[in-house]
This record gives structure tokens, C-alpha cells and sequence, in this order.
């Protein structure tokens, strides 16, 4: 039972048995074949516009170079403080924004908000010593389980215009979000103002395949060479499209994503109902944050069910994780059945129940 992350499980079948039909043969390299020319027409249906469409292999790959196509050397990004960008990849983006520097601001549940990021740059000193803000990136999902709502990523637009920032999203859990909030990719991303989107299917069935999808062609320009430098234009370039063929076909990458974040609801319902237990974030997408006894937390390690701990520093001004308490986090991944989900439940209830009667 293992809730590490959702990027531990293999790829779905649907994403294999299309890797297996485009091994077959020889076909042009370097994204040249006609699998790769189909996905990135298969993007444009998707977005509901033309885009221009980078095959990448990692979400830290899909950041680093999305984020130095719209931010100089010289200049700065802000973010959550515990975004993922700025927290898990090694300092990748501000290496391949060569000395670019990214700003972490803080946000309950780890989001940011219109009036903090505008309260942020009107306060940026305006002398040449102060690195300019060029861009804006948020997490859909975020590091603390939570989707921007539409209005929410319209207001963060309206910031970004206001003073002439591009904005990223980086959507490692993309379908997730789309799921909870119901809307097409067009609504969540371009049509709410996006100019960029690190367009994330390897956590949600593929098994190497990310993209960064660019709504603004000004920022597009270079980013072939800033992929190739990188390593990211891959000789085997079809063997990624496939994947995302097979992502596509017959919605199976909604289908994957309502899995999993139905099954995140099922855990969270199940755990917040045990005595002692409380949910440290809504259960929005496919990440549960219970805030656990420490005899529950034993409990459940004892029995070979894996998570790990999570930060507390963007919990509600309300809450608290107290002594004796741990806040950690399960993520549910397309592959998580419901059988594990009610074992780790009836174990939870059982390790709840002994505690009472002692």
C-alpha cells in the first residue's frame, strides 16, 4: 500500500500499447515522424487554438525551460515558497535561466493570491539594483493538494498584465485540476490569461512524457534550440508522442484522473471521520493531508502503508499541528485500487479503536 507519490506506478495500458505500436519500424528522428506531428495537431484540438507544442521527457525539464523563455538572466520570478519549482528541482530553473532568480511568497495551502503577489511587487524597489520582475508561475495542483479556481487564475492574470509579466502554470497534475473543476484545458489555461503551460502526463498514466505548451508565439521562439541544449530533443522523439497518443485516445486521460481523484476523496472521507484525525487541506484533486495521532501514525507505518510527512507552513492561521500530532501526506495515484483505499481505512479504524479502549 503505497502512497508516496504518483509518479511511483508504471504506465497505464492504453499508454503501453501505443509505445508498442510506434516501436515498430523505422521512422524520421528527432520529431520528425508523423506521430509527433499528430499530437501536436492533437494539442491544438485540445487547447481549442493553435499552440506551439515542446516534447519533453520530466516536469523539471517542462519548468526550467518554459521559465527561461520568458525570464531574462537578470530577472526575476515569483512563486509559492514551497512550489515545486523553488522546492524539488535542484535549483533546474534558475540554472536554466542562467542566474535568473525565483521569489517565493507565502499563501495558505500553498497558493498565492491576487492581492499578496500585486502587495509583493508594488513593494519591489524600482532601482537598477533590484532584480525586475518578469513572471509569475503557479502550481495546478499545488504543493498542498488545492486547485486555483478559474477567477482565481483570472485574477492572477490581471496582476501579471498589470505589470507586464508573462505567467506560467505548471501542471504536473493537470487532469487532476480539470477534473475537480469541470472546465475545458482552454478555460483553465489561455482563456484566464496563461501565456505558458508545463503541461504535466507522466504522473497521470504516461511513463516519460511531459510537454510545454506555449499560448503566447512570442514566448516560443528559441525554444527548440533551449530544448536541444538541454537534451530534450530526443533522437527516439516518437516514442514520447506515442504516449501521448495513447494519453488522449477516447479521454483515457480523464478517465485516469477522475480514478484518482475519486479514490483521494474516498481516503480523506474515511480518515477525517476517525477521532483525532482532521484534514490539514481540503481534499481537492488526488493528494490527502490528514494531520494524524501519533499512535495512528504508528499504527499504520507498523502495517506497511506508505506516505510521507509533510510541511506545515502553509496551514490555515487556524490550525496547527500539535505535539503528539503529524501532518503527512497520500497521493492517489490512476493505479490505486478501491481495495487498498478500504484496507488502509480498516486499518486506520482499528488502530482508532484500540487506542479508545486502552
Amino acid at each position: 500500500m503505497n502512497f508516496l507519490s504518483d509518479n511511483i506506478v508504471g504506465a497505464s495500458v492504453p499508454v503501453l500499447e501505443a509505445l508498442m505500436r510506434a516501436n515498430d519500424g523505422a521512422m524520421p528522428a528527432y520529431g520528425g515522424d508523423d506521430i509527433t506531428r499528430r499530437i501536436k495537431a492533437r494539442f491544438a484540438e485540445v487547447f481549442e487554438r493553435e499552440v506551439a507544442v515542446f516534447l519533453v521527457t520530466t516536469g523539471t525539464a517542462a519548468n526550467a525551460l518554459a521559465l527561461s523563455s520568458i525570464v531574462p538572466p537578470y530577472g526575476l520570478c515569483m512563486c509559492h515558497k514551497e512550489a515545486h519549482v523553488i522546492d524539488d528541482e535542484c535549483g533546474a530553473p534558475e540554472f536554466f535561466m542562467h542566474g535568473a532568480k525565483l521569489a517565493g511568497l507565502p499563501g495558505v495551502g500553498s497558493k498565492l493570491t491576487a492581492t499578496a503577489v500585486s502587495a509583493y511587487l508594488e513593494g519591489l524597489p524600482k532601482a537598477i539594483k533590484q532584480m525586475p520582475p518578469k513572471a509569475l508561475t503557479i502550481s495546478q495542483v499545488t504543493e498542498s493538494g488545492l486547485v486555483y479556481g478559474l477567477d482565481e487564475i483570472a485574477a492572477l492574470s490581471a496582476v501579471c498584465k498589470a505589470h507586464g509579466l508573462s505567467f506560467h502554470m505548471d501542471g504536473a497534475r493537470f487532469a487532476n485540476a480539470l477534473v475537480t473543476l469541470g472546465c475545458t484545458p482552454a478555460e483553465m489555461t489561455w482563456k484566464r490569461g496563461v501565456d505558458i503551460l508545463s503541461f504535466g502526463a507522466t504522473k497521470n498514466g504516461c511513463l516519460m512524457a511531459e510537454a510545454i505548451v506555449v499560448f503566447n508565439p512570442t514566448l516560443a521562439e528559441g525554444l527548440d534550440y533551449r530544448c536541444k541544449r538541454a537534451g530534450q530533443v530526443i533522437s527516439k522523439g516518437r516514442l514520447i508522442a506515442a504516449q501521448l497518443e495513447g494519453y488522449f485516445a477516447n479521454d483515457h486521460w480523464y478517465d485516469n484522473a477522475r480514478h484518482a481523484n475519486r479514490l483521494a476523496k474516498l481516503l480523506g472521507d474515511g480518515l477525517s471521520q476517525l477521532p483525532g484525525v482532521r484534514l490539514g487541506w481540503p481534499v481537492e484533486a488526488n493528494e490527502v493531508f490528514p494531520i494524524l495521532p501519533a499512535a495512528l501514525n504508528r499504527a499504520l507505518k507498523e502495517q506497511g502503508v506508505l506516505y510521507h510527512p509533510w510541511t506545515d507552513g502553509s496551514l490555515p492561521a487556524n490550525e496547527r499541528v500539535g505535539e503528539g500530532e503529524a501532518l503527512v501526506r497520500f497521493v492517489v495515484s490512476f493505479a490505486t485500487r478501491e481495495e487498498d483505499i478500504r484496507r488502509v481505512l480498516d486499518i486506520a479504524r482499528s488502530a482508532s479503536a484500540r487506542q479508545a479502549a486502552e
